[in-house]
């Protein structure tokens, strides 16, 4: 696998402002992403996503796994999870992010979205287990969608595409100052897989 032939070295910062945003666009060949997509929708522990909210328990079609390089403990929603050991495709997917980002991470939280009705709604990823100010390396394989970002003060946003195949990192001040989502739609009919790699702090 040639990691570096078609990753772009152009790394604008998508944010104006408060925040770094890099989108490399693709990564992988056709191939290679269709046979991660393949892989990561067979043989990883899906489980729909739970939060409680106003002290209400909601099962979101949605769903999700939780992997690291130890059994951490994540808390997002008011709800735990228990981290399963790396799988062979998710460790080869860690070291390509780590080589093309500059990053170390030790944790993965995977989405599984089954169509376009399946989003995310506005939020940051501000947790205490995260490194502060840490790089969030985001992978999507699937279905294109839009992903957007909006500015808690001035409300200014900014949106992208996300391919099949393609990465993304959000670092620095980005989630102090900026929300982001997966805005639904009707227009896709097909999965989306989205890995985000992240560092947990003891």
């Amino acid at each position: 696998m040639d990691l570096f032939n078609n990753s772009p070295a152009n790394e604008t910062n998508l944010l104006p402002y408060d925040g770094t945003v890099n989108y490399y666009g693709t990564i992988f060949s056709q191939e290679e992403a269709n046979y991660y997509l393949e892989e990561l929708l067979n043989n990883i522990e899906w489980k729909n996503d739970e939060a409680i909210i106003f002290g209400k328990l909601i099962t979101t079609k949605r769903k999700v796994a939780w992997y690291a390089e130890q059994p951490f403990e994540y808390t997002y929603s008011n709800i735990t999870k228990k981290a399963l050991p790396f799988t062979p495709a998710l460790a080869e997917l860690k070291n390509i992010t780590e080589k093309l980002t500059g990053e170390t991470y030790n944790s993965c939280l995977l989405n599984l979205y089954h169509d376009g009705s399946e989003g995310m709604t506005w939020h940051s990823d501000g947790e205490k287990d995260l490194k502060k100010n840490g790089a969030i390396g985001s992978l999507s394989f699937g279905a294109a969608r839009k992903f957007a970002f909006k500015h808690k003060e001035s409300k200014e946003t900014v949106s992208v595409i996300l391919e099949h195949g393609s990465l993304l990192v959000m670092k620095d001040t980005t989630q102090t100052h900026w929300l982001h989502r997966l805005p639904p739609t009707k227009l896709v009919k097909t999965p989306r897989v989205n890995l985000t790699f992240r560092t947990i702090v003891r």
